[in-house]
C-alpha cells in the first residue's frame, strides 16, 4: 500500500503525516523516535490515541513534521493528522474516530491583546488619584 499525507492542526501547531503500512510500528517525529521529541507519558498517549483506539498500533509507521506552537499543541496537532490518515486507510475508523471527538480540529486560539489593555481581558491598573 502506498503512504498517506494528511495534514493536522491545533492552535498554530501544523503537522504533515506519513502513514503507511510497511514497518514494524515506529513513529518518527522531526527525524526523532516518539520517546526523544515528546519526554512526557501524556503527550505521548494523545498522539497514540487515535491509534490505540482503533487497535491499530502495531504494523502502522508513521512519520511526522510538525512546525510551530508549543509542545502540547504539536501532540494534538499530530493526532489530529493521524486520525485523518487512518480515515483516509480505512474509511469504517470513522464512526469511532468522530465519536472520540478525534477529527474536530481544535479551534481554540489565544486571544488577540488589546490596545489599552495589558492584555487580551486584563487591564492596566485603574488608579482614581
Amino acid at each position: 500500500m502506498e503512504e498517506i499525507v494528511t495534514t493536522g492542526r491545533r492552535k498554530t501547531a501544523v503537522a504533515r503525516v506519513r502513514m503507511s503500512q510497511e514497518g514494524e510500528g515506529q513513529v518518527t517525529i522531526n527525524s526523532k523516535t516518539l520517546e526523544e521529541y515528546f519526554p512526557s507519558e501524556a503527550l505521548r498517549s494523545i498522539v497514540l490515541r487515535p491509534l490505540l483506539l482503533t487497535e491499530r498500533l502495531k504494523g502502522i509507521s508513521i512519520r511526522g513534521r510538525v512546525v510551530g506552537g508549543g509542545i502540547v499543541a504539536q501532540a494534538g496537532a499530530l493526532s489530529h493528522g493521524v486520525s485523518r490518515a487512518l480515515i483516509k486507510m480505512d474509511a469504517a475508523l470513522r464512526g469511532a474516530l468522530k465519536k472520540e471527538g478525534l477529527l474536530r480540529r481544535d479551534s481554540r486560539m489565544k486571544e488577540r491583546k488589546k490596545y489599552g489593555q495589558k492584555g487580551a481581558r486584563k487591564r492596566f491598573q485603574f488608579s482614581k488619584r
